[in-house]
């Protein structure tokens, strides 16, 4: 590549937990996990360059809430990548922070993408990149997919019918630790994956019939996210927190329903973040 060549992009998509089911926990203290990601198309944006040294700058509506030096997820990314190389990275960053959409490990998943274009190198297994996030293998191919363990293991899931989203966040940021902290329960069961998903209806059936988990002890510590739910509920046959919140997401049919709901809750709360994005 050279000097004046356009930058490598790469977009971090939102992680969406349609389920998340914590089926038990290891003697190490880490959670074992069975949920369903999908990937909107709507997330940050990385750009990488070529430089003698290893840098990382931050902009977007959310850029502010990060560090852009030490022990930033994108940095620690590009070192296991390569320790010796340099980039020039940027990430405009338009997610929320601390949000339960995956947004720092679609970040370092996305720099991974880009680095490795950019240095001309092979990434290694997905499940490699775990010690990163759990969150990172999934990013990683940013598809609809089954993941279990810690992370390390995904796999496929049947073809889902067309679907759009509206994810919102209600402002407030909850703490992962605190919420599996309030957990009840830590051995429960697994998803019951069907041989295939059908229909919108068929297919938001199944997941009603599902679990987020960590719903219920997020909604301890941020009773807000119960306020987004009733919302979303109003416009959708399925609205669930992701991950381990705030963030929510409703699944709708068609964009023009999806466009229509997200409308209607920015003008009634402002205060907000709310975004209509197609699930790919």
């Amino acid at each position: 590549m050279s000097d004046d060549a356009a930058p490598i992009r790469e977009l971090a998509r939102a992680k969406v937990n349609l389920t998340l089911h914590v089926t038990g926990r290891r003697p190490d203290g880490l959670h074992m996990l069975d949920s369903l990601v999908v990937f909107p198309r709507v997330g940050d944006l990385i750009e990488v360059e070529p430089s003698r040294h290893l840098s990382l700058t931050l902009d977007g509506p959310f850029g502010a809430f990060l560090s852009g030096q030490g022990d930033n997820l994108v940095l620690r990314a590009a070192r296991m990548l390569d320790d010796a190389r340099g980039a020039a990275i940027r990430l405009g960053k338009v997610l929320p922070v601390a949000s339960g959409i995956g947004g720092g490990s679609a970040d370092a998943a996305a720099t991974l993408r880009a680095l490795a274009r950019l240095w001309q190198v092979e990434l290694g297994e997905a499940a490699h990149y775990v010690s990163l996030g759990a969150d990172v293998p999934v990013c990683l191919g940013s598809t609809p997919a089954r993941m279990r363990g810690v992370g390390e293991w995904i796999g496929p899931v049947p073809v889902l019918p067309p679907l759009w989203c509206v994810l919102v966040n209600p402002g407030v940021q909850v703490a992962t630790a605190q919420v599996f902290g309030r957990l009840d329960a830590v051995h429960n069961p697994p998803m019951d994956l069907p041989e295939r998903f059908g229909g919108f209806e068929a297919f938001t059936d199944w997941l009603s019939a599902e679990r987020n988990d960590l719903e219920p002890p997020a909604l301890t510590l941020a009773p807000v996210i119960g306020e987004v739910l009733e919302a979303l509920s109003t416009t959708s046959r399925f609205a669930r927190m992701s991950g381990s919140g705030a963030t929510c997401v409703a699944l709708y049919p068609d964009e023009g329903a999806a466009l229509t709901a997200a409308e209607r809750i920015r003008k009634a709360r402002s205060d907000w973040w709310c975004v209509a994005a197609p699930v790919a």
